[in-house]
């Protein structure tokens, strides 16, 4: 009889997170929480906690360490807090796998710290590749680490490499849906509102990749991503809008040949695959039936009118730190928008302008990454505090 695999959840409390937990909760034979992590969200965590009994919890809020830690006491949980403690709890010789389900950079140092305890990762924080992912990669490799894709789009080329893991790739094909505003001109996205952008057409998400998605800056750091998960090169990565969100992506290998995945826009779905992986478990989720999706159509995406992809396409070729650059002025704009401080297109500008301003290193060192992403930040609040 196997073991089952002992998961800690770095965000536990999140879109990504609250759906893994689902995903265990389905199969409490094959997975057990050895850790929960949350940054503010205490009383969700303590919910989680008693629900799955894990061995430590992290709360990131140090305000939020009492309340916590005297609701958990009594059930011999451990509880600490703070970002170190996030950074650090990974290295616990108890876990078998880490998802990282934390938002933006936060996810670095801790994808990091269990990368070289030898832990294996399913990935769900795509900015920890954009921001450091030759650093990331080589890590892996040197500390035998597997990465397993957690989001829908390189889960799907995964799914479609196992069994082609000796065949090169020809061509990525990343699928986008175009978010809620696909079709619409400059004129419209000047007035947009935050209440707009974050009415997603397909997927359920949490605010800031939900923004990502309607600027189309969540499929620029997909191409970020990929090109360090599959090892291409830029000009073999094409994204092309798939308002149906049914065929998650595509590869073309070098006879012509193209294998897609497909399946309902379902979370939990990716993140089952990559805990499990190389086995398949069974689900009780939503089939996909064809005759209720007889058109699947597929376009271009408008570069010049969504400039976010074309800016993380630009910061992919330069290389260095440019995508740390990207990464982290894009973090600043997007919660400057959800604070009602810029407009939707202005994060663009504000974006292009911290690329311009922040300094390259074209051979960058971790700590290099870390400086560089500080640097971008206060660039880009500099600049908003002028348009404010």
């Amino acid at each position: 009889m196997k073991e089952a695999k002992r998961v800690a959840i770095l965000g536990s409390t999140g879109s990504i997170g609250t759906q893994t937990l689902e995903v265990i909760r389905q199969h409490p034979e094959d997975f057990v929480v050895e850790v929960l992590t949350a940054q503010n969200n205490c009383d969700l965590l303590i919910t989680q906690a008693l629900e799955f009994m894990p061995n430590a919890v992290v709360i990131g809020n140090e305000l939020n360490y009492q309340k916590v830690k005297e609701a958990l006491l009594p059930h011999d949980i451990k509880v600490f807090a703070g970002q170190k403690a996030i950074a650090q709890v990974v290295e616990m010789e108890t876990i078998d796998v880490v998802l990282t389900a934390l938002v933006g950079y936060s996810g670095l140092i801790p994808t990091v710290n269990a990368i070289k305890a030898g832990k294996q990762i399913a990935l769900a924080n795509k900015e920890t590749l954009v921001v450091a992912g030759e650093i990331i990669t080589q890590l892996a490799k040197e500390n035998g680490v597997n990465i397993y894709p957690v989001d829908s789009e390189h889960s799907a080329i995964f799914q479609c490499l196992v069994g082609e893991f000796h065949n090169p790739i020809e061509k990525i094909i990343l699928t986008a849906s175009g978010g809620p505003f696909r079709g619409k001109d400059r004129a419209f996205l000047e007035t947009v509102t935050k209440a707009q952008a974050l009415k997603h057409p397909n997927w359920d998400m949490g605010a800031k990749i939900t923004i990502d998605s309607a600027s189309l800056m969540n499929k620029g750091l997909e191409v970020i991503e990929a090109k360090w998960l599959f090892g291409i090169q830029t000009e073999q990565i094409e994204v092309v809008v798939h308002p149906q969100s049914i065929v998650h992506s595509l590869i073309q290998f070098e006879d012509g040949s193209i294998k897609a995945q497909l399946g309902l826009p379902d979370m939990r779905i990716p993140i089952q695959f990559a805990l499990s992986y190389p086995h398949r478990l069974k689900s009780d989720f939503e089939r996909f039936d064809f005759l209720k999706y007889p058109n699947l159509t597929f376009e271009q995406p408008d570069l010049k009118t969504f400039r976010n992809l074309q800016l993380a396409f630009d910061a992919l070729a330069k290389g260095g730190n440019a995508p740390c650059i990207l990464n982290a002025a894009n973090e600043i704009a997007v919660a400057a928008f959800l604070q009602d401080e810029v407009g939707f297109l202005e994060m663009s500008d504000l974006i292009a302008e911290t690329l311009e301003k922040a300094h390259f290193i074209s051979h960058p060192s971790l700590e290099d990454y870390v400086d560089t992403d500080q640097q971008a930040r206060e660039i880009t609040e500099t600049l908003i505090k002028r348009k404010v």
